[in-house]
C-alpha cells in the first residue's frame, strides 16, 4: 500500500486549504492509499521558532515524510506567499527530506492575482528540499465550500484536481527510474 503524507500549512482550524486537504486525503483513502495528516497547528511552536532540528516532533515528521511514497503540501496565500508557519516547519526539516518524492503543491487564496504563488513561492522552496514537484493547484476561496463534504464547488477545478490526483497516484504507485534516481 502506498503512503502519502499531507502537510497543512494553515494556522486556521477551519480554513479552505485545510478542508481541501482533508477532502484529498479522503479521495486517496478511497483509492487504497494510506494517509497521514500533519497540521502545522500540531507542531510545537517552540520547536518551530527556536529552530529545534532535533526535537522528537520534528524527527517524527521527518521520518514520516522520508518513508512516504508521496507528499501533498497545502497552504493559504498570505501576503503573496505560503504561510510563515509552513516556512518555519520547512526550515527545520533536513535539506533533502523530499528527495525523489512526488510532491503535489496546493494553495488557496482570495484573489486570482495570487495564482502564481504556487509557481513562484511554494514550488521553489519544495524544490530546494529535492521535491519532485507536480504541476500544483491554486484554488480561489470562492471555489471552496468549507461546510461541504466535497469542498471544491467549481466543476472545472474539481476535474483538474481529480486529474492531478490521478497523475499523483500513478507516480506513487509506479515510480519511474531516471538514471540512478527513482521518482
Amino acid at each position: 500500500m502506498s503512503e502519502v503524507v499531507i502537510i497543512s500549512g494553515s494556522p486556521n482550524v477551519f480554513s479552505g486549504s485545510e478542508q481541501v486537504l482533508k477532502f484529498l486525503g479522503k479521495l486517496l483513502s478511497e483509492k487504497g492509499v494510506s494517509i497521514t495528516h500533519i497540521s502545522i497547528k500540531n507542531v510545537p511552536l517552540e520547536d518551530l521558532f527556536a529552530g529545534n532540528f532535533n526535537s522528537p516532533a520534528i524527527k517524527n515528521i521527518t521520518a514520516l515524510i522520508e518513508k512516504a511514497n508521496g507528499v501533498i503540501v497545502g497552504s493559504p496565500v498570505y501576503k503573496g506567499a505560503y504561510s510563515g508557519v509552513l516556512k518555519a516547519l520547512i526550515d527545520v526539516l533536513p535539506q533533502d527530506v523530499f528527495k525523489h518524492t512526488p510532491v503535489l503543491p496546493i494553495m488557496t487564496g482570495g484573489s486570482p492575482s495570487h495564482l502564481l504563488a504556487v509557481e513562484y513561492t511554494l514550488k521553489p522552496v519544495l524544490a530546494t528540499l529535492k521535491a519532485h514537484n507536480l504541476k500544483g493547484l491554486y484554488m480561489l476561496d470562492e471555489q471552496i465550500d468549507k461546510q461541504s463534504k466535497n469542498p471544491i464547488t467549481d466543476n472545472e477545478l474539481l476535474h483538474r484536481t481529480e486529474k492531478q490526483l490521478h497523475y499523483f497516484i500513478k507516480l506513487i504507485n509506479n515510480p519511474i527510474e531516471v538514471g540512478s534516481a527513482v521518482y
